[in-house]
């Protein structure tokens, strides 16, 4: 009794010092990675082990940053980001339509499916001779490209969320004697809705994709364009300043959205919600 008595105190000594460690902060483990890489290739190029003109150090890619936002780098982000924000738009406005009707419809799902299905298949680039050639070289096949980016993810987590709705909810729905535009607003939506999230996610991370391959159409402005340049003057610091911008513009857009899916969806109770 005397052993265990002693044990009791050194016991709750042990757990109160384990309370004061808070846990790393999931934004400092989020950065963990990208900091080991940039040090690494750091270290890799000021000791000679990586050549610096194919892969300049982090600091002179800092560099080029800094004097690119001199220049007129916000206007190419601003160019990129807008043709992003309208062209997603477009196209996941008709991905959830045609997902919903695709979804809802056994006959709308045997016409428009197959196709749908072939055309998700065709790559980004093999679009561009066409939109070329009927929309010429302004900003229209440009903003086409990226809808058609963003519109397929979205597209197929619209109709495979509604599809993969729980038949359960339908019959209890159905025992209340709820109309069809009631069914789908109450219960289907709802349901689906984590699926529509992770098709607009990946939609959005599309359309930054198709975003650079549309500006590679005769663009004089934006992160694309940037690119092009640093290929074509052999400047891999442009280049990588480009691939470092795409990649926070990424990051961000997607976090603003996976903010509002974490928004909507606070009802869920998940695995994720633990």
């Amino acid at each position: 009794m005397a052993r265990d008595t002693l044990a009791a105190p050194a016991q709750a000594h042990d757990t109160g010092v384990r309370r004061k460690l808070p846990p790393l902060p999931r934004a400092a483990l989020g950065l963990l990675l990208p900091a080991l890489a940039l040090l690494a290739a750091e270290l890799g190029v000021r000791t000679g082990a990586i050549p610096a003109n194919l892969l300049p150090a982090p600091s002179d890619i800092a560099a080029t940053i800094a004097g690119l936002a001199r220049q007129d780098l916000a206007g190419h982000v601003l160019a990129s980001t807008a043709r992003v924000v309208i062209g997603f738009a477009g196209g996941a406005l008709l991905a959830i339509v045609l997902g919903a009707a695709v979804g809802l419809n056994r006959t709308v799902e045997a016409m428009l499916d197959p196709t749908f299905q072939a055309l998700r298949a065709v790559p980004s680039l093999a679009w561009v001779p066409l939109l070329l050639l009927w929309l010429g070289i302004d900003e229209a096949p440009k903003l086409v490209l990226i809808g058609i980016g963003a519109f397929f993810p979205v597209y197929m987590g619209v109709a495979s969320g509604i599809r993969d709705v729980d038949r359960k909810l339908i019959d209890a729905a159905r025992m209340y004697r709820l109309s069809r535009p009631a069914l789908a607003r109450r219960v289907l939506l709802p349901a689906a809705l984590p699926a529509i999230f992770t098709g607009l996610r990946n939609g959005l991370s599309l359309a930054w994709m198709f975003m650079v391959a549309a500006e590679l159409i005769a663009a004089s402005r934006g992160l694309g364009y940037l690119l092009s340049d640093g290929r074509e003057t052999s400047r891999a610091d442009i280049v990588l300043a480009a691939i470092v911008l795409l990649a926070v513009l990424g990051k961000a857009s997607d976090s603003l959205m996976q903010r509002l899916e974490t928004r909507l969806l606070a009802w869920r109770d998940s695995y994720a919600t633990t």
